[in-house]
């Protein structure tokens, strides 16, 4: 099972993070072969941390909220909220099997929270740009809670524009990069 884990930063926690940064990463080395995609997200200047995005395959939901919980950043405060969604890889890849590769052009996390009739189940047409894509998913994986997605885009407005407009409660788009150690 595919999980979608976005841990937000506690504002004032980036002398925190930047401190743990190896014990995070040791974290996350042991989830290597599990790792579909990662990276922080970024203000809109691109320069200060406001999260941190992991999507892993774990075999059911209370290993992907031990998963959450017990990351270092979070156990030592530098999380103040954790959104933990079971997701589906309608891309089949993981970001490290992008075609664009780790850099050029500016990347996104989109996330749309659902409301209503479920859209957006479907890959778009248009799928060169996109990094990862699937649907939210209640633990169960009978209800649909949304769509995310990492993409690569022109600007944020252009990100947005890959789910469809005015089908969602709640539209979030972050600036993210790859992360880790590859």
């Amino acid at each position: 099972m595919e999980f979608l884990c976005y841990h937000r930063d506690r504002p004032g926690s980036v002398a925190l993070r930047h401190e743990l940064i190896e014990e995070h990463w040791s974290y996350m080395d042991r989830y290597e072969a599990e790792l579909i995609a990662r990276g922080p997200t970024f203000d809109a200047a691109g320069e200060v941390p406001t999260g941190s995005l992991h999507i892993v395959d774990l075999p059911d939901p209370a290993a992907a909220r031990a998963f959450a919980f017990e990351e270092p950043n979070y156990q030592a405060g530098v999380y103040r909220d954790v959104l933990v969604r079971r997701w589906s890889n309608l891309l089949g890849r993981t970001m490290w099997d992008f075609p664009g590769g780790r850099s050029g052009g500016s990347r996104y996390l989109v996330m749309g929270f659902g409301t209503g009739v479920a859209v957006d189940l479907d890959v778009p047409a248009d799928r060169d740009e996109l990094i990862a894509y699937g649907p939210l998913l209640s633990d169960d994986g009978a209800r649909w809670l949304g769509t995310a997605l990492l993409v690569r885009a022109p600007d944020a407005d252009a990100a947005r524009a890959v789910l469809t407009r005015g089908r969602y409660a709640d539209v979030e788009v972050h600036d993210w990069a790859f992360g880790g150690r590859r």
